[in-house]
């Protein structure tokens, strides 16, 4: 009885046309922000909750683990990473038709998310963060965000598109909840998931995103994760050491990346099912935990303290290697979660680590040395992401500085840039997918016929006997013959019909010449400067194999013929050259 009131009730919600109109979409997008902020501060409660179980306490995730004796700083992070792994495996293995993942949901998907999955890779987040992985708990806990968008929408049959927007809208209320910053939320799930800003799709975004905010502050749970004061404004020759820093940044950004990639490879080679990969990553870990707990979670406490405190260059550096190598056994093991927060980490080390060396270079420069740890975040973020338009957004909002503006503008355009020249790796999967979609667009528009002209050899003259046209027909499988006069220029075809018709009809005709039969506009000709989409859209409405190429000069010469298989193979060629190039890279990811 139940079951079919609920079933009638969505599909009387499903008669109103007006509910996924747009205005609509405004309000459907508040209610994705509001239940994106309670899944956000449920994950936190689930964290304290663990903790407390397994530690006795609760609290930061550096805290906790300094607090603990070094045979839990190992138990923990091996237990944490069996059951993560025993809850991937039990997630893969339930049958579902629906994405696991809100940006293939989003970006290549029908916005349908599977709750089962998805309720168990959070669980799996959340262990895994728990108990000390060097990995953010934002990816967790803009999936929920996403899973309660998809669950309404779904409940009320949107359509495809509507859904997808408000799945989408559900990821920029999981992000705007996790960093205290709904602009950036917004700007992330528009410039990688969605890549588009028209207002149609932002406006949405950015309401969720503020109502998701919103909750946060109303319920406690909003801080600014960086708030700066008087942070010192940059002017005038002050912004070069910047820029120079965006530059490095730009080369570090790809190796950080690639260097997890090849942590991935690595555990994959071990040949281990998930829960053993994971056990043994949070084993791994452990032991480095041991020697150095302050690398444990997501590095906020860390990064807090480079911002306020004095630190010695070895400090940064010996910290900056231990996280790195921390994040890439949590991520190479297969753990689920975001590398958003570890990025921002790395950043703030490079750019602090590049402060103090451009500070003792040059002594007189009068620039802070926090300036360079938060636009090193930024500009970090922004190159490993291939958003630094997010980025500059995310570091304002984090910071409540407008003064950091400038320099991130610099830094984080100049790493963008030199880290897209220096190699085709990104932190998510979809930004790749959409440039290489970009690239084939690209290439096939600009591809010409210049290189598929084969010889023409069933060419004949305007002067040519019928008889000996009616033997080239015998001698090549083709229904027409290129027609040509004494100067190569073409005049158009003689269809095999035609020709057999006339021999019927006339025993004479033999000897007549091609030219009395000659059809001048049946075939469409090519050029060799067109493009292969030009090239295509001929062959779609001809049921033929070939058409003439004529000289791009206006001569009219006949110089060949393409083959509609050799277009058809182009495009192949094309279209596996970027998977190649694509799979290289993300092999190491799976």
């Amino acid at each position: 009885m139940i079951a079919h009131s609920v079933l009638s009730m969505r599909k009387r919600l499903q008669g109103f046309k007006w509910l996924s109109d747009m205005p609509a979409m405004l309000a459907w997008a508040v209610l994705a922000g509001i239940l994106g902020a309670l899944a956000t501060l449920a994950f936190h409660q689930g964290m304290r909750f663990v903790q407390q179980v397994v530690t006795g306490q609760h609290g930061g995730i550096v805290a906790v683990t300094e607090g603990l004796s070094w045979y839990m700083r190992l138990l923990f992070p091996t237990l944490g990473g069996l059951c993560a792994g025993i809850l991937l495996w039990l997630a893969g293995r339930l049958p579902s038709g629906s994405n696991s993942d809100y940006m293939e949901a989003v970006a290549i998907g029908d916005g349908r998310l599977s709750i089962r999955q998805g309720l168990l890779r959070s669980l799996s987040s959340l262990m895994t963060v728990a108990s000390g992985g060097s990995i953010g708990r934002e990816g967790a806990m803009v999936h929920l965000a996403s899973l309660s968008a998809s669950a309404i929408g779904r409940f009320t049959l949107f359509g495809e598109a509507r859904l997808r927007l408000l799945v989408a809208c559900g990821a920029a209320a999981g992000v705007a909840a996790a960093y205290g910053a709904p602009i950036a939320g917004a700007v992330f799930v528009a410039e990688i998931v969605l890549g588009t800003m028209t207002m149609s799709s932002f406006g949405p975004l950015l309401m969720a995103a503020v109502s998701a905010h919103l909750t946060m502050r109303m319920l406690g749970g909003y801080h600014a994760p960086y708030e700066m004061t008087n942070v010192q404004a940059v002017a005038g020759w002050d912004i070069l050491p910047f820029l120079v820093l965006g530059v490095l940044i730009g080369l570090a950004a790809p190796a950080f990346l690639k260097l997890l990639n090849l942590f991935r490879t690595l555990f994959k080679r071990t040949g281990l099912g998930l829960p053993l990969r994971l056990a043994l990553g949070g084993l791994l870990l452990g032991l480095l935990l041991i020697i150095m707990p302050r690398v444990a979670g997501n590095g906020f406490s860390v990064v807090s303290s480079m911002l306020h405190s004095d630190w010695a260059w070895y400090s940064v550096l010996i910290i900056l290697l231990f996280k790195v190598l921390a994040t890439g056994l949590t991520v190479g093991s297969g753990a689920v979660g975001g590398v958003f927060t570890p990025a921002i980490f790395v950043g703030a080390a490079f750019g602090t680590l590049f402060g103090q060396l451009t500070l003792l270079v040059f002594p007189g420069l009068d620039l802070p040395l926090y300036l360079f740890t938060l636009v090193g975040m930024g500009a970090f973020l922004g190159a490993a992401t291939s958003a630094p338009f997010m980025a500059i957004l995310m570091l304002f909002e984090m910071t409540l500085s407008y003064q950091l503006v400038l320099p991130l503008i610099v830094a984080c355009v100049m790493a963008y840039f030199v880290s897209r020249g220096v190699a085709e790796v990104a932190m998510y999967e979809v930004t790749l997918v959409r440039e290489r979609d970009a690239l084939l667009r690209h290439k096939l528009r600009h591809t010409t016929l210049a290189e598929l002209v084969r010889p023409a050899d069933t060419v004949v003259s305007t002067t040519t006997q019928m008889r000996d046209a009616l033997q080239m027909f015998l001698d090549y499988p083709v229904r027409y013959l290129y027609v040509v006069n004494e100067e190569q220029v073409y005049q158009g075809v003689i269809a095999q019909p035609d020709l057999t018709r006339m021999l019927l009809d006339d025993n004479a005709a033999q000897e007549r010449v091609v030219g009395d039969i000659l059809r001048m506009d049946f075939v469409k000709t090519l050029y060799p400067n067109m493009s292969l989409d030009e090239a295509q859209e001929h062959f779609v409405s001809f049921a033929g194999e070939r058409l003439p190429v004529l000289n791009s000069d206006g001569s009219g010469r006949l110089i060949g013929v393409v083959y509609k298989s050799a277009v058809l193979e182009k495009y192949s060629a094309i279209k596996r050259s970027l998977d190649a190039s694509g799979e290289v890279m993300l092999d190491a990811r799976r």
